[in-house]
């Protein structure tokens, strides 16, 4: 799959079927090699031609913005070290200057990434991608594939600044708080090749001498008081028995800190391991930041950072009441006691041995064959939740002895009094593997507090059991919809659903059709679940009839069928008959609900070749496929504003959906509209009425075109970016370019 934003070819990118995207530029010959992991087995092979550095570039250039800032990356291999550059080019396609990545700390023969990161310099017109590297003789070979110029990919959600995530660009987001010097290195570090966050640039934090050393983002970005936050990096320990840590701070208004949250991390060894940090802001936090440091250093060893994130809390499950640190434990077993039994409570150890979210759990050791009751801090709960049903699930495995549970929730009213205890019979926890365990509860009247409350007894002296992913959430339906009057859409709505799966959703009409749902990469099948809740804007269902949903998930390893569910029936309104929607598939906020003047008289083509025979009476007619409709649809506008949004409609030139009400004799058309005609209403000068003939062409329904939207883009993302309005005003040309992140010259 194309790396998404990517000004390269899809061909330039994976060197499928060749390399016809690249071109020589110093010492080096090009040809296509076997191994490449993106789009196909292709990769680009940069053969030396003598010692000395050698260079190969894009065939083609790209165009750009002066002061924008690009970013460039490729996945490499081979026997001497790489680099990667930004080549910039004039208006006359004259070499400017060439932005290089640092090279390499060693060559490796895997696949790992380089990158690098930089504003276009003034007079900056066009780029290419340069790819270079220093064999000592000719006749060496380094090797690339998944290439990608363009706009930065940041994390979406993330508080700090591309910059500061990546250090793709400089160290210059990051400062030395304690014993350190700070740097940038490009290790040999491999990464998936669709994990594009992932870069080459990694920031150092080096020990000046012996002791504790510590590095911090200079970044403040703005937090909301009572709200949970995560901070994560890679942190790459000097040894094994390194104490590396990630601290989330918060700061007042005066920028004084107020509250911080270590992580440490327990590495299973030196490699590059994600450390997470949450914490709750306080009530006089205003902003936040993140550091990163190692206990007892010795003078000059070397932490290493990469993909730097602070963003709000996911919940575990959609709706929890618990919060990430109570139910990932991935900085500490959190507000977790032991208020009767022998049991002992602690984080697993080292990274990534046992978890679900995350690379930890929660290890309750029992040195006796006795019952323990453990217990979670107290959350409170949405307003009104007495009386209503909850959900509690929880993984849990059983890695020595065996376990009996049972399972539930201790109340709590606004005085903090106990109200009482809802919990499962006692049951057996499997004993093999990770099993989700959930039970439903309903909490009392007066409720307004819980806590997770389990009794679990070790069947065997020294039995082990982990837990991890604890969560507790309103028992909403598992599957909804709703009919949106106001934008002709339906709405649906699936909880509980398995993430990391692949989900399938159709659209079902009363005679059983089914139709897949377009999501934002297209038609929704075996689409990846990045969350248990999915919610898909389903702008397509035809208007006036019902409509229900069928959805399925299956395994992204076996395919093998997880879950299926049936919804109810919804309706849109049909609404007034004198009216129709022209909707666009991939831009629902252009959708126009417009009068129409007059039904087109539809036409259907034929291409046809009569041939008349000497002494025959009839011809003999070669025939092709009859075409679809075509036919002048007239409609009115009457408002500047609808005259603005149909134009805003038709510009894209995209295929329309024409939707009628039931009964109009005319089923919902997937069209192209060629040239249009506007014309007044033959009224007054000042009269805003619009005349428009629009000619239609009957398509097919498109199956690649995805929704646009913001993916989760919010405000906090553009903050992160932009310091001023007037930053805003030189990047993107309309709002709807800012929703969806098209900037200007990208």
């Amino acid at each position: 799959m194309p790396i998404p934003g990517n000004l390269l070819s899809a061909v330039t990118e994976s060197i499928d079927p060749n390399t016809s995207g690249w071109a020589p530029l110093l010492n080096c010959t090009l040809s296509k090699a076997t191994g490449g992991r993106n789009g196909g087995t292709g990769c680009l092979a940069i053969t030396s031609v003598a010692a000395g550095e050698m260079r190969a570039r894009t065939a083609s250039s790209y165009p750009v913005a002066a002061g924008t800032v690009y970013y460039a990356f490729s996945d490499a291999s081979g026997t001497v070290p790489e680099r990667i550059g930004i080549r910039w080019l004039n208006a006359a396609n004259a070499e400017i200057s060439i932005l290089w990545s640092l090279t390499t700390t060693a060559a490796s023969t895997t696949w790992h990434r380089i990158s690098v990161a930089g504003a276009a310099p003034v007079g900056a017109v066009r780029a290419q991608v340069v790819i270079s590297s220093t064999p000592a003789a000719g006749a060496v070979v380094t090797y690339a594939e998944n290439i990608y110029l363009g706009l930065p990919i940041r994390t979406v959600g993330n508080l700090l600044s591309f910059a500061a995530e990546t250090t793709e660009v400089s160290a210059g987001q990051w400062a030395a708080e304690v014993n350190a010097t700070l740097g940038r290195q490009v290790p040999a570090l491999s990464w998936a090749v669709d994990n594009y966050l992932g870069g080459g640039h990694t920031l150092t934090i080096t020990a000046t001498g012996a002791g504790n050393a510590a590095a911090l983002c200079v970044e403040r970005p703005s937090v909301t008081p009572g709200t949970e936050y995560l901070a994560y990096a890679y942190i790459n320990p000097p040894a094994l028995a390194s104490d590396c840590w990630i601290e989330l701070r918060f700061y007042d208004s005066n920028g004084n800190q107020i509250q911080a949250t270590r992580s440490s991390l327990a590495a299973p060894g030196t490699g590059f391991y994600r450390q997470r940090v949450a914490a709750f802001a306080p009530a006089l936090a205003a902003t936040c930041s993140v550091a990163v440091g190692i206990n007892g250093a010795s003078a000059g060893q070397i932490v290493r950072l990469e993909t730097v994130v602070v963003t709000v809390a996911p919940p575990l499950q959609a709706g929890s009441v618990v919060p990430y640190a109570d139910g990932s434990f991935e900085q500490g077993i959190a507000g977790w006691t032991r208020p009767t039994g022998v049991a002992t409570l602690a984080r697993s150890t080292p990274w990534g041995t046992y978890g679900l979210d995350g690379s930890y759990a929660l290890t309750v050791t029992s040195a006796t064959a006795t019952a323990s009751t453990i217990r979670s801090a107290r959350f409170p709960l949405p307003s009104g939740s007495g009386g209503s049903g909850f959900r509690l699930m929880a993984g849990t495995q059983v890695t020595a002895g065996g376990w009996s549970a049972v399972r539930g929730v201790r109340w709590y009213n606004a005085a903090n009094a106990d109200v009482g205890y809802t919990g499962s019979p006692s049951g057996a926890i499997p004993g093999t593997g990770w099993w989700y365990l959930s039970n439903d509860v309903t909490a009392p009247a007066t409720a307004t507090q819980a806590a997770v409350e389990w009794t679990v007894t070790a069947t065997a002296v020294n039995s082990v059991l982990r837990m991890d992913t604890v969560a507790l959430w309103p028992a909403l339906p598992l599957i909804a919809v709703t009919a949106v009057d106001s934008t002709a859409s339906l709405t649906l709505t699936v909880r509980e659903l398995p993430t990391g799966d692949l989900v399938t959703v159709y659209r079902v009409l009363s005679d059983g059709a089914r139709t897949l749902v377009r999501g934002p990469s297209g038609l929704m099948d075996r689409v990846p679940l990045v969350s248990d809740l999915l919610v898909v804007e389903d702008y397509e269902a035809p208007l006036g009839v019902p409509v229900s949903y069928y959805v399925e998930t299956r395994s992204s390893v076996t395919d093998a069928l997880t879950t299926f569910r049936t919804s109810g029936t919804a309706t849109i309104t049909a609404g007034d008959a004198n009216m129709a929607w022209l909707k666009d598939p991939g831009n629902p906020q252009r959708n126009l609900r417009v009068m129409v003047q007059k039904a087109p008289t539809w036409q259907r083509p034929v291409e046809q070749s009569a041939y008349r025979v000497k002494g025959r009476r009839n011809a003999v007619v070669l025939s092709g496929v009859r075409a679809g409709l075509e036919g002048e649809l007239a409609v009115w506008t009457q408002s500047d504003d609808e005259r603005a949004g149909l134009h805003w409609l038709l510009d894209s030139g995209r295929t329309l959906l024409w939707q009628a009400v039931p009964g109009m004799g005319v089923s919902d058309l997937y069209v192209s509209v060629g040239q249009i005609t506007e014309d007044r209403a033959g009224g007054a000068a000042m009269d805003e009425w619009r005349a428009w003939q629009l000619p239609l062409v009957e398509v097919d329904l498109p199956t690649t075109t995805g929704v646009n939207g913001s993916g989760g883009r919010t405000w906090v993302d553009v903050l992160a970016e932009f310091a001023t309005c007037t930053d805003l005003l030189a990047a993107y040309e309309t709002c709807e370019d800012l929703l969806l992140n098209r900037r200007i010259g990208g």
